[in-house]
């Protein structure tokens, strides 16, 4: 995936679409509550702006059913704003992305200047593509079709060129992010510094990894990490499981698991994985359990078969005992998915000791590339974000990444 950089533009005077991931978290009074996105796309942004660019930057937020005045909550004014502060000049905000409104702020960006357009995810054409998996032969409609090119149109008029700064939708071939930048002159569709950066620690990972190379994969479901567990096997030195998926692995192994969380029609999948990994893979031995999710519930270690009445709900300290003993010689860790229920008390304290025992092996000299989500989250909970080498701003499209999936919106900007 060597494409050209955002660097390679001559972008003096000329208009610059941007695609951004700028779906942040807001609270009920519309506030930004994470501003982590928006933080990783300035250096892109500041690019354009400071060689004389005009920016117009598009991106999505949540997952909008209406227009911005019945979905109001979905609309990215309050990001604009956000993003004036962090960047310290007036970032201008128009409420539409295409058609006449939109067109008449563009024409009056000067040298310098940032817009940011509404909400893509208003506009039903942008995800359109996701609805032809519901249609009898798998393809767009005519109509669905010509709404979708009307639409990828009026995006590209915008500008000039292209910047692909949006990792966390790059496995989507949404409009904005491959329709685009189709309509874009050979020559100006190219990546952001972000999506550089992500493709280049996620590539080395896998394709080049300092050894020992090991995998800490969590999370719920096992059929979620299936391609990951696949592709990674022929790769990693070793894969730790933890997480609600390692239940399933349990119960394959026909130990009960209680009122754990579970996969049940997956236990033959299972089963052919742990097979197939041999010991490459190892699962969390232990479990700290509980007779329910809630803060300040009594809790109790079990190593051996789950009583009945309890879940498993955050990893042991025989496991993190095993895991850390593999973690402190790794040369390269990717972690993708939290080993326990992180967000309720007590059940951070596993996921919290992962993030301590990486910190620590990347300060011993370890590659350490964290897999978005909740994954970010935590380190970031943690207070150890400043420690790891990477942290992914997309959890879905690190796993694909990971899965050895290639990116349709990447493969149709302009090679290096």
């Amino acid at each position: 995936m060597a494409k050209k950089s955002v660097r390679d533009l001559e972008v003096r005077g000329r208009r610059v679409l941007l695609r951004a991931d700028l779906n942040v978290p807001l609270d009920a009074q519309q506030n930004v509550t994470d501003d982590r996105r928006i933080r990783m796309f300035l250096p892109t942004l500041k690019h354009v702006i400071d060689h004389g660019g005009r920016a117009i930057v598009m991106s999505h937020l949540g997952r909008p059913t209406g227009d911005p005045e019945q979905d109001a909550r979905f609309s990215l004014k309050p990001v604009a704003e956000r993003m004036g502060e962090l960047l310290g000049r007036p970032v201008k905000f128009v409420p539409a992305c295409i058609g006449s409104p939109a067109a008449e702020a563009v024409a009056g960006l000067q040298d310098g200047e940032v817009l940011l357009l509404e909400n893509v995810r208003f506009q039903a054409a942008e995800t359109i593509i996701d609805q032809a998996k519901n249609n009898l032969d798998k393809k767009l409609t005519p109509q669905q079709e010509t709404l979708r090119q009307e639409f990828a149109q009026g995006l590209a008029a915008h500008a000039e060129m292209y910047v692909n700064d949006a990792f966390g939708t790059c496995h989507r071939k949404h409009v904005s992010m491959y329709d685009v930048p189709k309509l874009t002159s050979t020559g100006n569709r190219t990546l952001g510094f972000l999506v550089e950066k992500e493709l280049k620690y996620l590539g080395q990972a896998v394709q080049a990894p300092k050894r020992p190379f090991v995998a800490i994969l969590g999370g719920v479901k096992v059929s979620d990490k299936i391609g990951v567990i696949q592709n990674l096997l022929q790769r990693v030195d070793h894969i730790l499981i933890g997480g609600a998926m390692t239940f399933t692995f349990w119960a394959a192994q026909d130990r009960s698991v209680g009122k754990s969380l579970c996969e049940r029609d997956k236990l033959d999948l299972a089963r052919s994985l742990l097979e197939q990994a041999g010991p490459k893979l190892r699962l969390a031995a232990d479990a700290v359990a509980a007779t329910e999710l809630r803060e300040g519930v009594e809790t109790t270690v079990v190593s051996g078969e789950m009583p009945a009445e309890l879940m498993g709900l955050d990893v042991g300290p025989q496991t993190l005992e095993a895991f850390g003993r593999i973690i402190q010689d790794a040369g390269t860790i990717i972690w993708n998915g939290p080993l326990g229920v992180f967000e309720t008390k007590p059940f951070e304290a596993g996921t919290f000791a992962m993030a301590r025992m990486i910190a620590e092996a990347t300060d011993r000299g370890a590659v350490s590339v964290i897999g978005g989500g909740d994954s970010a989250a935590a380190i970031e909970q943690a207070g150890l974000a400043d420690r790891v080498t990477h942290i992914s701003t997309g959890g879905g499209a690190s796993l694909k990444f990971l899965e050895g999936k290639r990116f349709d919106s990447i493969e149709v900007l302009d090679d290096a």
